[in-house]
């Protein structure tokens, strides 16, 4: 999350290989780093948050130089946690939390300060948060990355030993190697699916035979500088990873499992069962624990979240929301739709949703559960609407979110992020619409696996498990509609399961006791009758200037000097 200013230094002294997207990228990183005090990277406009630029000038735990880094007495991160020491009230996210419980029980020291207190917010989140940062990964994207610092520092600190660099492209291969052993084509599948495929197996023992003759090269370079002795420690705790992986220390208490991206592989090892590893880092630090979230209960049953977190003796408590309702909002839940597996689902929809995005002057968040689904609604509204169409991925969230309220009537394409976490209050947003039911996706190993565990103990897993978090999710997203006492909106969820399946009262008894219609004329009128929304056509003018006067000055900027 921070700047880190000696690894900026080291991608700007190496540009080989980069492309012209990244180069563009780390110059704009460059002159914000003159300017910027606390060094945190959503300050930087422009750049996406999956922008490859970031893990160039960011550090991790993994290659995080510490008191030895040329640049500590300028550290962003360092100033951070200083404040954070000397604070009375710390506000950090789960990953940091988690992250900090980790530390102090490797004995590594510690992120945040002793508390007498913790206040989890959001912490319907906290499971899955607590599952996949407790147990172990390995990335072909952090091997490249290893590759990569280990050739600046290698330039750096031991230029006379060439054998180093052989063994480095040896190792690159080895890893773009593997992401294609494993498929061309992005998923994600669980480790049984591979562990009789001779390739796969044959392909990891020379990865981890790559790296033993890494750390043989590395190891007798001690002394020459503190970059390469942290890759050397890197290199080894990937390889300790990828055994882990191979062969978990939790047997079948672990999940093992992949996940191919584009141009990545990742390998992991996840706790089946958070509940034993979370109670225990409670009991390391003992203090009062208040969890709280618009989305703890299943309309009044708590036990789904307690029993996930093994929250033993706890206190629970609900209230009921401020906000009125049925006079704030109305929901619509359209008549006559196929089910969503039907390949028709997502153009019908669509053509329901346009009159209503129109109707309501844009000011709408669509929020989807997949990129693909998000992706064809993206191109399915191209030329159909003059509202500005600002979709997840093509910015960063925070420049979206900055975006879709100065207009004041755009349309947001958005998926998981935008589910929960985003406060828009006023008439910016006053529509907000579902495609369907957020069910985890079946093929999940993890979920697959939890699912097992809960049949094997004589439960039901759609009803006990996949149904409850699918609600939780649903209440979230919908959430995002009525945020204030004099907000007034429009909530449209279009999957027909609903109100056409038994457990469809689970997803009506959670969510917000909104007024309710299925006629989309009574949907068109309550959108034109929603205050706000004027100065619309002025507000996107100005936003396609502002956006044609940047794009020139990036052509300007890209041109080659000289004449050609």
């Amino acid at each position: 999350n921070y700047l880190c200013r000696y690894r900026l230094a080291g991608a700007l002294a190496d540009t080989r290989g980069q492309r012209r997207e990244v180069a563009r990228a780390l110059r704009r990183v460059r002159e914000w780093a003159t300017a910027t005090r606390r060094g945190d990277i959503a300050e930087v406009p422009g750049i996406p948050d999956d922008s490859p630029v970031w893990p160039l000038v960011t550090s991790t735990a993994d290659n995080c130089l510490g008191q030895e880094c040329p640049s500590y007495g300028e550290c962003h991160l360092v100033e951070a946690r200083r404040q954070a020491q000397e604070a009375d009230l710390v506000v950090v996210n789960h990953h940091l939390l988690c992250a900090d419980f980790a530390l102090k029980e490797d004995g590594f020291g510690d992120l945040l300060p002793a508390c007498d207190a913790y206040v989890v917010d959001e912490a319907h989140q906290l499971p899955e948060v607590a599952g996949n940062f407790f147990g172990t990964s390995l990335t072909t994207r952090q091997v490249l990355e290893l590759v990569r610092d280990t050739r600046v520092e290698y330039a750096r600190e031991a230029g006379d030993t060439p054998e180093l660099a052989v063994q480095l492209d040896r190792l690159e291969k080895t890893a773009r190697d593997l992401r294609l052993v494993f498929g061309t084509e992005p998923r994600r599948g669980a480790w049984r699916e591979l562990e009789g495929d001779p390739t796969v197996v044959q392909a990891l023992d020379e990865l981890a035979e790559r790296f033993g003759r890494l750390d043989a090269i590395l190891e007798p370079l001690q002394g020459r500088g503190k970059g390469l002795e942290q890759c050397l420690v890197r290199a080894r705790k990937q390889q300790a990873a990828l055994q882990a992986v191979r062969d978990p220390a939790g047997g079948e208490r672990d999940v093992r499992w992949f996940e191919t991206y584009v141009q990545s592989l990742r390998l992991s090892s996840t706790p089946l069962d958070i509940a034993a590893v979370f109670s225990a880092q409670m009991a390391r630090h003992p203090a009062a624990w208040v969890f709280t979230s618009a989305t703890l209960a299943v309309g009044d049953d708590f036990r789904h979240f307690i029993g996930r977190l093994g929250l033993t003796g706890a206190h629970t408590r609900r209230w009921d929301s401020p906000f009125d309702f049925g006079h704030q909002a109305l929901w619509f839940a359209p008549r006559g739709l196929p089910a969503p597996s039907h390949p028709d689902y997502l153009p019908r929809i669509m053509q329901l949703a346009l009159p209503i995005l129109e109707a309501s002057r844009g000011r709408a968040f669509f929020l989807f559960t997949s990129h693909r689904a998000l992706t064809q609604a993206a191109a399915w509204l191209e030329g159909r609407t003059r509202l500005r169409v600002l979709v997840q991925g093509r910015s960063s969230k925070a420049e979206l979110l900055a975006s879709f309220v100065r207009l004041g009537n755009a349309v947001l394409l958005g998926t998981a992020s935008f589910w929960e976490g985003v406060d828009v209050r006023g008439a910016a947003l006053s529509v907000v619409l579902i495609d369907k039911l957020p069910f985890a996706s079946p093929g999940d190993p993890v979920l697959q696996a939890r699912l097992e565990a809960l049949q094997k103990q004589g439960g039901n897993p759609f009803m006990d498990y996949q149904v409850p978090q699918a609600a939780i999710a649903l209440k979230q997203g919908a959430g995002r509609l009525i945020r204030d006492s004099s907000d007034h909106g429009l909530l449209v969820t279009f999957d027909p399961r609903m109100l056409r399946r038994g457990y469809g009262q689970k997803f009506l008894d959670a969510m917000p006791p909104f007024a309710r219609t299925r006629d989309l004329d009574e949907a068109l009128a309550f959108c034109a009758a929603l205050p706000g929304g004027d100065g619309g056509e002025e507000a996107v003018a100005r936003e396609l200037a502002e956006a044609d006067e940047q794009q020139q000055g990036d052509d300007v900027e890209a041109q080659p000097t000289g004449r050609t």
